[in-house]
């Protein structure tokens, strides 16, 4: 088994155009290591210097990562991790 990662639309150029990739490793920053491996690039899209990027929203099985450890967020096979770019916006 692996972990499920579901793919935003403008990140799926990375992935070859699909949705849902599978990774592994023990921590999320490990999953997303992993991920960069096979997925050239895309770990830049995700994560700065200091961690994930602002506009980028993950979630471990639904909770988001960033009040359950960030990157060291512990990951397992069977979770599933969705990707979301931040929306804003809207009229004056």
């Amino acid at each position: 088994m692996a972990i499920e990662v579901r793919i935003p639309t403008i990140l799926r150029s990375y992935t070859g155009g699909a949705k849902s990739v599978e990774g592994s490793g023990s921590t999320l920053d490990e999953l997303i290591a992993d991920l960069d491996g096979r997925y050239d690039g895309l770990r830049e899209r995700l994560v700065d210097d200091v961690g994930l990027r602002r506009f980028i929203n993950v979630y471990l099985n639904d909770e988001d990562v960033r009040f359950i450890g960030g990157l060291a967020a512990p990951v397992s096979d069977g979770d599933t991790v969705t990707v979301l770019p931040a929306v804003a916006g809207g009229a004056r």
